[in-house]
This record gives structure tokens, sequence and C-alpha cells, in this order.
């Protein structure tokens, strides 16, 4: 008896193909055959390349890129563009330090952050003492300054020197500490 619904499927399945004929397949080939002789491509002609013309190398009138000369006057030119430089990056010496600035940025701590006259504020405790601190204020010892305020963070850029005496920029920043006491 189980047997019997196979039967059944195998007999419908048979009909079902019996029902797809050749005779569709010879209407999509009359189809193709139509649409080949309708579709007309267009061809545009290439355009003729340019001539190349050589050119002949003549090494009389160049310099050696090699020779001394040549490096001095490039070491010349760094040497000058990093003095440049360092003169771009450098502390404020002249302007007055503010009241953070005696504290290491280590030593502060993020409490927390809000908004006076839309502009962010960031809460910072030092030495159980809480300071108000909005951007363009310098803390820490290193010449930082004040970027960004986020809700969670404040972004400083410190300058400090490196190993050859240059002064170079450094990214810092304190992160807002929860439960702080």
């Amino acid at each position: 008896m189980k047997w019997v619904p196979l039967v059944v499927m195998g007999a419908v399945a048979t009909t079902l193909l019996a029902g797809c004929s050749i005779s569709g397949e010879d209407e999509l080939r009359q189809w193709m055959t139509d649409q080949r002789s309708q579709v007309h491509p267009r061809v545009i002609p290439l355009v003729e390349p340019k001539k190349f013309i050589p050119q002949a190398y003549t090494q009389e009138g160049a310099v050696d890129p090699f020779s001394l000369q040549k490096l001095t006057q490039a070491l010349k030119r760094d040497s000058t563009q990093s003095v440049a430089n360092t003169a771009l990056i450098a502390p404020e010496l002249a302007r007055r330090k503010e009241a953070l600035e005696a504290y290491p940025v280590d030593s502060m701590v993020m409490v927390g952050s809000l908004k006076k006259a839309g502009q962010p504020v960031a809460l910072v405790k030092i030495d159980n003492l809480l300071y108000q601190v909005r951007v363009g204020n310098y803390l820490g010892l290193n010449y930082g300054r004040v970027m960004k305020i986020d809700e969670s963070e404040i972004t400083l850029r410190e300058i400090v020197q490196d190993s050859t005496g240059d002064w170079i920029e450094r990214a810092a920043g304190l992160v807002l500490q929860e439960g702080a006491k």
C-alpha cells in the first residue's frame, strides 16, 4: 500500500514532462534568430595611436645623482625643513601658566562633564579639589592643551622633547573615572 502514492506521483511527473514538448524549444530558437537579425551593433572606429619619437640620452649636461655635491644639497634642504618644523612646534614659554599645569596629568581624574552656555566643560579632580576645564585650557607638566571634551574623555595635545631635543606633538587624554573618590 505504501508504494501506491509513489506510482501516482511518478505518473503525474511523466505527464508533466510530456507537456514540455520540442515545439517550445523550436519557438525559442525562432525567437533567438529573430532577435539576432534585428539587432545591429554599432562599432566605433579606434583612434590611430600617436607615433612615439625616442629621445637621445646625453649624459654630458646631466648631474650625477650619486655625487657628493648632490647629497650635500639634499641634506642641507632636509635640515632646514626640520628647523622650520621645530619653529612651528614649540611650547609657548612666554604665556602665563595656568593652575592645572603644576600637576602631572596622571594625578588628575576626570569625574564628569556638563555643558555651560552650549560649550562642553569637564570636571577634573586633583587632591580632593574639583576644577572646571574648557577647550583651550592647559593641563599637566608637558604643555598639554585641551583640544576636545566629550562626555567620557578629555583629549589633550602635549608638546614634549624627543631624544634629539626637537619639540614634537603627542596625543594624551583623560578618561572618565566612574565612582572616583
